[in-house]
């Protein structure tokens, strides 16, 4: 896909959680006017207009995981103008309202073990997501990411908003916004060969709480096209192909 630049992200290695983007590149495509947020543990485009992250990138690996229980304390982004995020009041009486939780783009489990964790409680990296798929095949997902991670491997995944349907509003916002109609999320690994396996998934916010998530499978294309990104700009040619137009690439790993 046509990328509008190019990002090459440089970080400083810190505790062995650094470089969230992987020698891929965090995803292009993105509407300039986004926000850009460089963090130890992650890294977000904040779209001004909708008010939610285009994408969030981060790493998962043995270090980041199995810390002790965090809190989920919520407040509005510090780094970003308070016109192109939410506060904590919008999301005044959502959950009983219109059935949504507060959803994690980064999950707090995955990098529990960190010490930039509490910025996962920031709004810019949450959604309104409906309460079935956050606590059902979602999280489970999540899951089997951590559970990949525990056998030694470094974790790539890049995860966002679709927006193909109208679902619903925040009933206590008053601010404009648009809340997703489902989410992706996509799953690599990296050996030391430069070998890439990578699975990625759909899942809607009509999706069921017992929804199994290796169903929502799809190819890395099929995000593209719907999300208008280009998610690994720094991989192309006959690897892209490969990766890109595959399924099943890392089904077994997460359990499928």
């Amino acid at each position: 896909m046509k990328s509008y630049f190019v990002l090459i992200l440089a970080f400083v290695c810190n505790a062995g959680y650094a470089n969230v983007c992987s020698s891929l590149g965090c995803p292009t495509g993105a509407p300039d006017s986004n926000d850009l947020l460089e963090r130890s543990i992650y890294t977000i485009s904040n779209n001004q207009q909708t008010k939610f992250a285009d994408w969030a990138a981060y790493k998962v690996t043995t270090q980041t995981i199995d810390g002790p229980s965090r809190s989920r304390s919520w407040r509005s982004d510090p780094d970003l103008k308070r016109e192109y995020t939410l506060e904590t009041a919008d999301y005044k009486d959502a959950h009983a309202l219109i059935r949504t939780d507060r959803g994690h783009q980064v999950p707090l489990a995955s990098v529990s073990n960190t010490a930039d964790w509490r910025s996962t409680n920031y709004l810019s990296n949450i959604t309104p997501q409906s309460s079935n798929l956050n606590q059902g095949p979602w999280v489970r997902l999540e899951s089997a990411v951590r559970v990949l991670a525990r056998s030694g491997e470094s974790v790539y995944v890049v995860t966002g908003p679709l927006y193909e349907s109208f679902f619903a509003s925040l009933p206590g916002a008053d601010e404009s916004h648009t809340i997703p109609s489902g989410y992706f999320k996509i799953v690599a690994t990296i050996n030391q060969a430069g070998y890439v396996r990578a699975s990625a998934y759909v899942m809607e916010q009509n999706s069921a709480r017992a929804d199994d998530y290796c169903i929502k499978e799809v190819t890395i294309d099929n995000v593209e096209s719907r999300s208008g990104l280009d998610i690994f700009p720094e991989m192309t040619g006959s690897k892209e192909y490969a990766v890109e137009t595959r399924l099943g690439g890392l089904s077994s790993q997460l359990g499928c």
